[in-house]
């Protein structure tokens, strides 16, 4: 059912944003639902399901929220929280964020870009996580990079790439990259998120990405940092 297109009966408002009713599943049964939305709502809302929650009785209920409005499951689980009748033990979202950032650290040897393998180790990335609650875009990039790599980075200016795409299913990926310097290429992997990393040069980095996403990443990342007119070596500012 996630991703699917659905009219919600309303039954009434549990808080500010959230609504009871129901919606007909394909069998043609009347499904108990919940409605999140921004805006005032009439007594019928044609939407999408954006989520499928487990409350603590095992019972499921479908999430929907009207066409063109995106919610992410810390933004779904803050609103649903707020009405003491919604105890949740599960939730699957149609859409997930991710925040991160292609590092780089420069010596005299040259540039060298950080790659990571995830704790599936199918392929070489840039370290990135999903966002929390109430934390901007940047926020989440520097806290990941620190919790899966024990990196502190500077946040270059000027660069952020978005990637959308579609893993498995219906899920809706987003995933905005940043530009970031390393002050040390001392890397503590996180053995819960990451199952190894490597320091490569970028023409290395090309070959190791296989995802088009992260080529396009690493060619505008390339562009930034050739142009830079200063940068640090060994935690020392070189003009």
């Amino acid at each position: 059912m996630l991703g699917r297109k659905v009219s919600v009966n309303l039954f009434g408002q549990l808080t500010d944003g959230l609504y009871s009713g129901y919606l007909i599943d394909e069998k043609g049964d009347n499904v108990k639902a919940f409605v999140l939305s921004k805006n005032e709502v009439e007594f019928v809302v044609s939407g999408q399901v954006i989520a499928i929650i487990t409350l603590k009785n095992n019972e499921q209920r479908a999430i929907v929220a009207p066409d063109r409005e995106i919610y992410y499951e810390p933004q779904i689980l803050d609103i649903l929280n707020k009405s003491s009748s919604v105890e949740i033990s599960n939730i699957n979202c149609l859409y997930e964020k991710s925040c991160g950032a292609l590092i780089f650290y420069r010596n005299k040897q040259g540039v060298r870009i950080l790659l990571v393998k995830n704790h599936n180790g199918r392929y070489w990335s840039f370290p990135k996580g999903h966002m929390e609650l109430n934390e901007s875009e940047k926020a989440t990039a520097i806290r990941e990079i620190k919790e899966e790599t024990n990196l502190d980075v500077k946040i270059i200016d000027g660069f952020r790439e978005v990637s959308d795409y579609c893993p498995f299913g219906n899920i809706k990926k987003r995933v905005v990259f940043f530009l970031a310097q390393a002050f040390t290429d001392d890397v503590v992997d996180q053995p819960e998120e990451i199952d190894s990393h490597i320091w490569v040069d970028i023409q290395q980095a090309r070959k190791n990405c296989t995802y088009e996403n992260d080529l396009r990443v690493i060619d505008k990342a390339e562009l930034l940092i050739n142009q830079s007119k200063w940068f640090l070596v060994s935690g020392v500012l070189i003009l």
